[in-house]
């Protein structure tokens, strides 16, 4: 019995899932855990469904392989949907199996990952594989914040299957092999009359790139499952427990003094936020989640003296760091994935504020914008921030300020924290004198001149003491790594209550 379980849907079936340049979900299991680590659960469950003749289609395991393993040493719940049977298709008996594991999971406090390739619900099995999805999603929205969950799309995923990796912390897709999307081409065809092709309409850089859903798009399978490894390295296994300290032997107090002239003069100049990040962060390494969407904003993991942190940095080089509802949406979902972790937010401001314009205002960018203030004002993580430059307006406060329990907050010298940038400002205040001069232009350049003198620097918030202190570039590591150990055992709460009204 178990020979005929590892034969999947047979030989033919899995010479064509090669052909298609898919791996088989036991060979997917494979790659992505520790060798030899797999112990399966459910081998030998099958359908039992009588309608339709499948009775006489019956296949061990019915189109799921579900276990636990180790990645990196660390215990995983795992389950890997079987084109080769079925199609992959998800029955009552398929749904138990995943359901099973998430239950195990969520007792054990450790991460479930959910490899799918599904051609969606059992169509014979009618309203019981319905009831079969509805089953995983409330165990996805009971153990989101408890456990991490993380989705691979390694093939189809269609109609209610979507909704599963929506729910759970990070989707994985791989290029020219898997899609998602709640209707497909012919019935987007019949319904709207657009011809758009299966990569066009859910495929991963369709996800990647406009919709957001995919958080990271791969070359190949292979990438992909090496990719969650990789991720698994930087968060802790349930939400009682701390990320995983690794000592990767670069000095916490090492200084780099290229920082110092990162920034250009002019204001107006961009320059690129990973160069400051590369910079800063363990051996140069920043592993970026959603790299492919919202390039304005920046957001990843990364090592700060070997204790893993969530970084969220304005991007100057994309529509100058602004904030849009993009980047809004992409910032509030992982501040809030690294608050329920217990991940250490260190945040790096270069923001001249929120996008301006009718589509922004009308695709509500308050809202949208609001989620970002949101996930910051109640995250109770140790919370850094360094002002690289620019912090203007709404979006100063917004990007972990002081004011909304920002724990230690430092700026550049070249920082410029005011309410809006000097032209704009002094075209508001100074707006009869300006234009009553014999020379209004000249005494337009003087005006900004004044106020960048006494605004467009970090100096008047220090007095206030809005930020704690005014650091030399170079010194950004070690100041960060020392915040980091100093602020390890911070305990913050917030009051109590069922949950609040995120503004969705």
């Amino acid at each position: 019995m178990r020979t005929r379980a590892l034969e999947g849907g047979g030989e033919k079936r899995v010479e064509e899932q090669h052909k298609k340049g898919k791996l088989t979900a036991r060979e997917r299991i494979d790659v992505l855990l520790d060798e030899g680590s797999f112990e399966e659960i459910g081998m030998f469950v099958q359908h039992r469904s009588n309608d339709f003749g499948l009775e006489k289609q019956k296949f061990l395991g019915d189109g799921v392989v579900t276990g636990h393993g180790r990645i990196n040493g660390r215990p995983v719940a795992v389950f890997s949907q079987d084109f080769t049977i079925f199609g992959g298709s998800l029955s009552e008996a398929h749904a138990e199996k995943i359901c099973r594991m998430m239950d195990l999971a969520l007792k054990l406090g450790i991460p479930v990952i959910g490899l799918n390739d599904s051609g969606g619900a059992r169509i014979q099995e009618g309203v019981v594989s319905l009831g079969g999805y509805a089953d995983i999603f409330l165990r996805n929205t009971l153990a989101s914040g408890v456990i991490p969950q993380l989705s691979a799309i390694l093939g189809p995923c269609a109609g209610g299957a979507v909704y599963s990796p929506a729910i759970t912390d990070f989707v994985f897709m791989v290029k020219g092999s898997s899609y998602m999307f709640v209707t497909g081409p012919n019935v987007v065809k019949t319904v709207t009359h657009e011809e758009v092709s299966f990569e066009d309409l859910g495929g991963a850089m369709t996800h990647a790139t406009k919709s957001g859903v995919a958080h990271f798009a791969m070359e190949n399978e292979v990438e992909c499952l090496m990719a969650i490894r990789t991720l698994m390295g930087y968060i802790p296994s349930n939400n009682m427990d701390d990320p995983p300290f690794l000592d990767g032997g670069d000095d916490p107090e090492r200084k780099d003094e290229s920082l110092n002239s990162l920034v250009p003069e002019n204001p107006n100049k961009p320059y690129d936020m990973r160069d400051v990040l590369t910079r800063v962060c363990d051996k140069g390494d920043f592993f970026e989640v959603h790299r492919h969407y919202a390039g304005n904003l920046l957001v990843g993991f990364a090592r700060l003296g070997g204790m893993p942190v969530g970084i969220v940095a304005n991007q100057p080089a994309v529509l100058a760091g602004v904030l849009d509802i993009d980047s809004s949406l992409k910032g509030a979902r992982f501040v809030r994935f690294c608050d329920a972790f217990n991940i250490p937010l260190v945040v790096f401001e270069d923001v001249p504020g929120f996008l301006p314009g009718t589509e922004q205002e009308w695709g509500g960018i308050i809202k949208h914008g609001a989620k970002l203030l949101y996930a910051f004002c109640e995250a109770t993580v140790p919370r850094l921030t360094v002002i690289t430059r620019k912090a203007y307006g709404g979006a100063y406060d917004v990007m972990n300020s002081r004011h909304i329990r920002g724990d230690y907050n430092v700026a550049w010298p070249s920082a410029e924290i005011a309410v809006m940038g000097p032209k704009g400002a002094v075209e508001v205040i100074f707006k009869k004198e300006i234009a009553g001069s014999p020379d209004p232009e000249k005494a337009l350049d003087q005006k900004v001149t004044e106020y960048r003198e006494k605004f467009a620097n970090p100096y008047v918030a220090a007095e206030r003491g809005y930020i704690d202190e005014v650091i030399v570039p170079s010194e950004t590591r070690p100041k960060l790594v020392r915040a980091l150990r100093f602020l390890r055992n911070k305990v913050d709460a917030n009051p109590k209550k069922k949950h609040g009204n995120l503004p969705l």
